[in-house]
């Protein structure tokens, strides 16, 4: 059974904030480099910072596969062992996508933090061909799965959906 969460800001750690922050600075960063305005980190217990990406699935260049929940998931099973991805958090930009909440939870990292829902998302990005989002929550997805996987948000969606202004147009 999942240990799943829905919290406020003042209910999650200013480590927690500045993280979630951190992420929505990145998704600001991979605009700024033409990219789909989307980020995500992987952090240890402490707050370390294991991995981070933007997303680079903006074509015709990009690989629409590598979305930076993925991608951030990715490279941070590379660096730890099973044990250790089990205490880390994914932060990130907005709530992933049922193919960014399979690869978090295929490379085992236990906690998932997230600004933007999907549902807020569509509502910036319309039926803009580059984010055809499904109505399928993280939640949903993690729960079909074997092992608990704790996702706290959506969280400061308002800051996350700046960087989206205008974008989508």
């Amino acid at each position: 059974m999942n240990n799943i969460s829905k919290l406020t800001p003042a209910t999650l750690s200013e480590l927690d904030l500045n993280l979630l922050r951190q992420s929505i600075r990145l998704s600001e960063e991979s605009r700024e480099r033409g990219r789909h305005p989307f980020a995500a980190l992987v952090a240890d217990a402490e707050g370390r910072v294991i991995a981070s990406a933007g997303n680079n699935s903006m074509p015709p260049e990009g690989d629409p596969t590598q979305h930076a929940e993925l991608v951030a998931a990715a490279r941070a099973a590379t660096l730890l062992t099973p044990e250790q991805l089990a205490s880390c958090t994914l932060y990130t930009s907005a709530e992933p996508c049922c193919m960014c909440a399979g690869a978090i939870y295929w490379t085992g990292i236990g906690r998932v933090v997230y600004a933007l829902s999907e549902h807020a998302l569509l509502g910036l990005t319309g039926a803009h061909p580059e984010n055809p989002t499904f109505s399928l929550p993280c939640r949903e997805v993690f729960a079909r799965g074997q092992r608990a996987v704790v996702v706290h948000g959506p969280l400061l969606e308002a800051e996350a959906g700046v960087v989206h202004e205008g974008f989508w147009k």
